[in-house]
């Protein structure tokens, strides 16, 4: 009867230790992370104005 009570004391004092500590924070934001919706706008204006310069030059056979 003791020996099932000491195993019973055992297993919890054995259980977790509390929540694990905090993982190291993230590393700072960069600079470009600000203007990322700024390059896509002219990324895709930029491809716009090559797909438009491309139909101009473009010969139509008469």
């Amino acid at each position: 009867m003791l020996g099932v009570l000491g195993l019973v004391c055992a297993s919890a004092f054995a259980g977790p230790k509390g929540p694990p500590p905090p993982g190291i924070p993230p590393p700072p934001g960069l600079p470009i992370d600000g203007s990322v919706v700024v390059l896509l706008f002219i990324a895709v204006f930029f491809g716009l104005y090559k797909i438009n310069n491309l139909k101009i030059n473009k010969k139509t056979p008469l």
